[in-house]
């Protein structure tokens, strides 16, 4: 049952009465009373790490036995869990299906409103039973209110699916926080365009999911030290970035790495492996199907 009553607005819902005079501010004083509000939710997050990081460890203890990251939400926050979830393949080298974002009224959703959706929890349900979930999955619901119906039901079906449930919200003691097991609560307060939650509930959404799905992939073996070595270079930028990668990794010069990754087929983790460990690139491909995709891993069994 949700602690606050359903009459009574969530904090990021309340009217700041000494803002009610926004529209009338000159340019710069509007940008500077946003800015300012801004600055608060990186300190707001701070605040949350410890019970991030214990979401972060689960996660990925989970993801290692085969199991998926999901991010389930509504509006604003089903579109940040799906922008996350879209970044971690060209990113990490992901395949699509490993990190995803479920939005309330599908995929249209993304661009076209559909604040209808946010009010089906059947929606929810059917989108969580086509995943077919199992105990190694972790399923985040995101909400800045933590009562939207849709997030909180998917919580609830996964919960009884058997996987891990979080429950991300922006506001304390909520619905979707009594729903899940794991729960992060980071409080940013009124917006200064009152119940516009994309403005800094949405920012502190956004920054931790970065901080979600980044360390879980640091954690599974997905970079090497702070470069992306499963990056996929499928344009002109990303070749240049792996070949950066792989000269800061390994030292050796522009000829020695572009022979590399020719002889890897542009795999950056392949081609670091093949020039420090001094192998060709099936065994840099064994090594590293026997290190479980962890470079460190593989330079110690080369």
């Amino acid at each position: 049952m949700d602690h606050m009553d359903q009459a009574t607005p969530p904090l990021t819902e309340a009217i700041r009465s000494d803002w009610a005079e926004i529209d009338e501010l000159p340019t710069l004083d509007l940008l500077r009373l946003m800015n300012a509000e801004d600055r608060t939710v990186p300190v707001a997050v701070a605040g949350e790490l410890r019970r991030i990081a214990t979401v972060v460890d689960a996660t990925a203890q989970r993801m290692e036995s085969g199991g998926r990251l999901v991010y389930a939400g509504a509006g604003t926050a089903g579109r940040l869990g799906v922008l996350d979830a879209a970044e971690c393949p060209p990113t990490f080298g992901t395949e699509p299906c490993l990190v995803i974002g479920l939005i309330a009224g599908g995929p249209t959703a993304v661009n076209e409103a559909a604040e209808g959706a946010e009010d089906r929890p059947d929606l929810a349900e059917a989108d969580l039973t086509a995943l077919a979930l199992t105990p190694a999955d972790t399923v985040i619901g995101v909400s800045a209110s933590g009562r939207t119906p849709y997030t909180v039901a998917a919580v609830r079906h996964a919960r009884a699916a058997g996987a891990l449930t979080v429950g991300f919200a922006c506001n304390r003691h909520s619905a979707l926080a009594e729903a899940a097991e794991l729960v992060i609560e980071v409080e940013v307060g009124p917006e200064v365009l009152a119940g516009s939650t994309r403005l800094k509930a949405g920012t502190a959404q956004k920054l931790v999911l970065n901080l979600i799905s980044t360390a879980v992939m640091i954690r599974l073996g997905r970079t090497y030290g702070n470069l992306m070595v499963d990056v996929r270079a499928t344009n002109a930028k990303l070749r240049e970035r792996a070949r950066r990668i792989v000269a800061e990794a390994t030292g050796a010069d522009e000829v020695a790495v572009c022979r590399a990754l020719a002889a890897t087929d542009g795999r950056a983790k392949d081609a670091i492996l093949l020039l420090l460990a001094d192998v060709d690139a099936p065994t840099a491909a064994r090594l590293l199907a026997d290190s479980g995709g962890r470079l460190r891993e593989a330079l110690k069994r080369a």
